[in-house]
């Protein structure tokens, strides 16, 4: 038998027959038999009866191939598509290593899936990233040494950074922040004021500098009881010395200059700098006279001159009704829960449960401390009565300055209009930022696991690279964000930011602009994982071919943004 296909024309038109026959001989003759018409089958099955007919072995297709492996790789793809475009591995040094292979495995494996070193040696085996880095075997050993190579090199990454991205005039961002540790032996964990909200445990302080778009550009540990302000000034001598900046603004948070600190800043050449009052500070003004909350209530921004206090300083009051809407309702709220705790120490006493005025007070002074209300309660206290009141006047003055702030500087108005010197304040959130992705689970920077001063140096150095690689890949990214991607600048600099219409179109819809649903950053990351890269065998063959899954529309776009994504390397 056979498949024979015909051919014939009738005026234009051509008609083709694909026929099974048999060739037989009868009377000496070779005669043909037509025994199917096979025209109305599709190609795929004639071919298959032609195989048949020849002699070969038909397999079914989903035999015909076995998947061995199959290894999540479009995150992978994307991380180091935007790490070799910002030169990362370069960064970190400029000649080939295996040390800076596993230090870029750390910090890309850092972005796709955080964890410790342990869990950074299965991530390595889990995705393709191992293969991509030509890393493939490498332990936690491995990574301990590569983690003492790059900490070698932390100087030469910083000024790196620096010459990249900051220039002279630059504004500079600077804060701090804490993370704690697991275990008890690392001399640089110290209790301290904890961030985290574990007041219990160990923790390190660790102080970042930005450049004005929230690029980390270096970071600094510290030892966990080290107060804020002891941090500035090393990195305005960072600033100074190492990145040869002749002229630099430093912003930084309240907390942070001290007297000393602005007595440094203003002998120090070239640099200035932009911070806020504290809030005892800002009431001494009220006090005084100099600042009348009065004056405020038609208008949101003014200018204040103390030269005794501030001499050739701009004090700068802003006014921001919603904060001060939101801060009297929480102290109505904590007030009244004070007061229950105080109803229920006075019902004891009332009752002959709790006597003796030692015995009174060590019950009062918890119910007073737990919501920071004690300075509002007046409480007389004797060995059988407790009684208690609200001081209405000091109430009253600290609710007239809800929702104000006054920011100083010494910039001139020559150098930075009002208006400008609030927004540069306001734009510290970018290091609050960095901070909310290094802790969150972006990154996952604690608890710290490690015991040797050098190994917690080198993990907050691979954080700090992993959130540059992240800023960018956000920066790229925006399209299928929720991330606003073109944020107003408003008018008024005190007023509470608004997004555009376009974000608020994606947070309603939850789609983008081309109908695409839209991602966090981590949802996306995620949708990037599902391309895969799949190990596959021939049926019947021992060698065996690697193939990526085809990318779907949405992983297409993000790797075509994150490969075009305008991005600023060594000159």
């Amino acid at each position: 038998m056979h498949v024979s296909t015909t051919t014939r024309r009738s005026g234009e038109n051509e008609y083709k027959a694909v026929l099974l026959r048999r060739s037989y001989r009868q009377d000496g003759k070779v005669k043909k038999e037509t025994l199917a018409n096979l025209s109305h089958l599709p190609a795929e099955a004639i071919d298959a009866i032609r195989a048949v007919l020849r002699g070969e072995t038909l397999i079914n297709a989903r035999d015909a191939f076995e998947i061995e492996r199959s290894l999540p790789a479009g995150h992978v793809t994307a991380a180091l598509t935007m790490a070799r475009r910002l030169e990362l591995a370069k960064l970190l040094d400029r000649s080939p290593c295996r040390e800076r292979d596993l230090c870029l495995a750390m910090i890309v494996g850092r972005v796709i899936g955080p964890g410790s070193k342990l869990g950074m040696v299965r991530t390595l085996g889990q995705s393709t990233l191992a293969s991509e880095l030509g890393v493939e075997g490498a332990d936690e050993d491995d990574l301990y040494a590569a983690m003492d190579w790059l900490l070698e090199r932390q100087t030469l990454i910083e000024d790196r950074l620096a010459a990249r991205h900051l220039h002279d005039g630059e504004m500079v961002l600077y804060d701090v922040s804490s993370s704690y540790f697991e275990g008890r032996t690392c001399p640089l964990g110290k209790r301290g004021y904890s961030r985290d909200g574990k007041p219990g445990l160990l923790q390190i302080i660790y102080g970042l500098l930005c450049d004005t778009d929230g690029r980390p550009v270096a970071v600094e540990v510290f030892t966990g009881e080290c107060h804020d302000d002891k941090t500035l000034p090393a990195q305005v001598a960072k600033l100074k010395d190492r990145f040869g900046l002749a002229r630099v603004t430093v912003v930084a948070d309240r907390g942070m200059v001290t007297k000393a600190n602005i007595e440094q800043l203003t002998t120090t050449d070239g640099v200035d700098w932009i911070t806020a009052l504290k809030a005892p500070t800002i009431k001494k003004l009220a006090r005084s006279g100099i600042f009348q909350p009065s004056l405020f209530d038609e208008q949101n921004l003014g200018e204040i001159t103390d030269v005794a206090e501030f001499p050739g300083e701009r004090l700068i009051v802003c006014r921001n009704p919603l904060i001060g809407a939101q801060r009297a309702r929480k102290r109505t709220e904590l007030l009244a829960a004070t007061e229950i705790d105080l109803a229920a120490i006075a019902h004891r006493v009332s009752a002959g449960t709790l006597s003796g005025a030692d015995q009174i007070g060590l019950a009062t002074g918890p119910a007073l401390k737990r919501y920071r209300m004690k300075k509002h309660f007046e409480t007389t206290i004797t060995d059988t009565t407790f009684t208690y009141k609200r001081k209405h006047d000091e109430i009253a003055a600290e609710a007239a300055l809800d929702g104000f702030y006054i920011l100083r500087t010494s910039l001139t108005e020559t150098d930075l209009s009002t208006g400008d010197v609030v927004r540069a304040y306001k734009n510290l959130e970018q290091a609050e930022t960095a901070f909310g992705s290094l802790k969150g689970p972006d990154l996952q920077i604690r608890p710290i696991h490690h015991h040797l001063p050098d190994r917690v140096r080198a993990h907050v150095l691979i954080c700090m690279l992993a959130y540059y690689l992240t800023w960018h890949l956000k920066a790229a990214w925006k399209p299928l964000l929720f991330t606003d991607e073109h944020r107003p600048t408003s008018p008024d600099p005190v007023a509470k930011a608004v997004r555009s219409d376009s974000a608020q179109h994606k947070a309603q819809t939850k789609r983008t602009s081309t109908g695409q649903p839209a991602h966090s950053y981590r949802t996306l990351l995620t949708e990037l994982a599902t391309q895969t890269r799949n190990t596959t065998r021939l049926h019947g063959q021992a060698s065996t071919f690697e193939k990526l899954t085809q990318p779907t529309a949405l992983q297409a776009q993000a790797l075509d943004l994150a490969a075009h994504a305008p991005v600023t390397v060594d000159p």
